[in-house]
This record gives C-alpha cells, structure tokens and sequence, in this order.
C-alpha cells in the first residue's frame, strides 16, 4: 500500500506538471484551430527567463516567476500579430510548418543568448525540503505543483465558461463573420487567448523545472508529449486534458517506478489504445 501511494502522489504531480504546460496547447488547437507545435518552446523561455531572474539576478522565487511569465507573453505578442495571424484558419500543413519553424528560432536564439547548457531555477526554502505526508516524504515542489495544476484548472474552466470574455473566444470559434457582425473584436480576443495560452506554458515550464528539467532542446524533447496529452484529452476540453494528465501520468509513473527499463513503452501504448477506443479524445467534442 506504501508503494500505491508513494506511485499515486508522484504521478499526481508529474500529471499536474503537464496539465498546466499543455491545457495552452489545448486552447490553441480546440478553441482557435491552430496547430501550434511551437507551444513547447514558449514554456522552454518561461524556464530561461526564470532562471536568469531568480538565480543570475537574485530575485526572489515568485518574482523571478512573474517576471518571467510577463517576459515570455511580451516575447510572443509581436510574433502572434506578425506570424500566427496570417495561419489562423489556414491549413494545418501550413500551420505545423511555420509552427516549427519558429520552435527552431527559438530554440537557437535562447542557446545563443543564455548558452547551451541545463538551466536550474532556484527554489525557495518552503519548496525545497521535503513534507511528510505520513506514508513517506514528498518533494514539497511536487505538491506545489499539483496545488498550482488545481488552480489553473479552476480558473481556466470559470474563464472559459462563465465570463462574457470565454463568450466571445467561443463565439469567434464557431462564427468568426458572425460574431464580428455582432461587434466582437475577434482579433483582440485571439490575441488575447494566444497571450493566455503562452502565459500558461511558461508558468508550466517553470512549475515543471524538477520535473522536465529546462534544457537546449526542451522544445523538441517534449514537443510530441505535449501533443499527446491535447489528442488523448481532446482538443480545446479543460476536463479532457486535466483526465488526460492524470491518466498518462499515473501510466507512466507506474512503469517508470515498477519496469524502468521499458522507458515511455506504456505511455504510447495507452496513448495507442485511447485514441482508438476514444477517436476524438477522451472528453473531446464532435
């Protein structure tokens, strides 16, 4: 029974680490069609960012992270008005080319101007020790990653579904002309989203940096995890992917912890039996 729990929490916050990186993605592609593989790049600078502020200029742990969320988001806004407006509702081909074309840039731009080397992210002393949870002692960042993989969640879902903003995103969605006609300023609310989306994955990069540690090729590395996790989940649903997480987690957690020599074999496999039972996801939408 200790190892069940021991395997349970573990998997909680490696699940949680995801949801919080990926539930950007699944915004992207449900809500505004755009295949963007260059999501994992996004959390890779949130990392950078957060490790030059908190360890090379030596601010503290949660301004370091702000810091770095804001950075990331005032990175990407000029890229979403000069590149990602011109593939919104173009084809997917189209989209995963340029997509990956700028992960590609970012990735040589971050290494050229902060090395190539593994980054760290300091830790403040409430996150660093251990917490004894009776049956064992848990990393006190991997709850603070399952409180963090909560929150989002929450707030994401009320945004989404109970603010007159989550009525327009969803109305530009399904009728961009219409919901245009009717006074919606779909640029902005697309701007908007996008902003929110790489607001999330830098916050994810940096929550998940013991976890999926930040290094050159972060982007790359991950890239086909993130994708996952929105197919399985189904693209654009909040509780899809947070099902998903917990599901891929726990499967690979166990493996790692029971089979380490498979590597991520029971990963794919359940992702390859998912999608079959569930086409669209396991919570995604017609």
């Amino acid at each position: 029974m200790q190892s069940v729990l021991s395997i349970a929490v573990d998997a909680l916050a490696y699940g949680m680490v995801l949801f919080v990186i990926s539930i950007g993605l699944s915004m992207t592609m449900g809500l505004m069609r755009v295949v963007n593989l260059a999501h994992g790049a996004f959390a890779m600078v949130g990392g950078y960012l957060a490790s030059y502020a908190v360890r090379d200029l030596g601010l503290g742990y949660v301004a370091g992270v702000v810091l770095a969320v804001a950075g990331t988001v005032v990175i990407a806004a000029p890229i979403e008005r000069l590149l990602y407006r011109r593939i919104y509702n173009k084809a997917e081909l189209i989209q995963v080319l340029m997509t990956i074309g700028i992960t590609f840039c970012v990735i040589g731009i971050a290494n050229y101007v902060f090395g190539p080397t593994l980054k760290t992210i300091p830790l403040p002393e409430v996150l660093s020790g251990p917490v004894d949870l009776g049956f064992r002692s848990i990393a006190a960042h991997k709850l603070f990653a399952i409180v963090c993989g909560l929150a989002v969640a929450v707030a994401l879902w009320y945004l989404v579904e109970r603010t007159p903003f989550g009525v327009k995103l969803r109305a530009s969605v399904d009728n961009a002309p219409m919901a245009a006609a009717l006074g919606v300023r779909t640029k902005s609310v697309y701007a908007a989203s996008f902003a929110i989306a790489v607001g999330l994955a830098a916050f994810g990069g940096i929550v998940g940096a013991e976890l999926l540690p930040i290094e050159p090729y972060y982007a790359l590395r991950y890239m086909v995890t993130f994708l996952v996790v929105v197919s399985v989940g189904g693209a654009g649903s909040i509780g899809g992917a947070l099902l998903a997480c917990l599901v891929l987690g726990a499967v690979d957690t166990t493996g790692r912890y029971l089979v380490p020599e498979y590597g991520e074999f029971f990963f794919y496999l359940a992702v390859i039996v998912i999608v079959c039972v569930f086409p669209r996801g396991l919570l995604g939408r017609a």
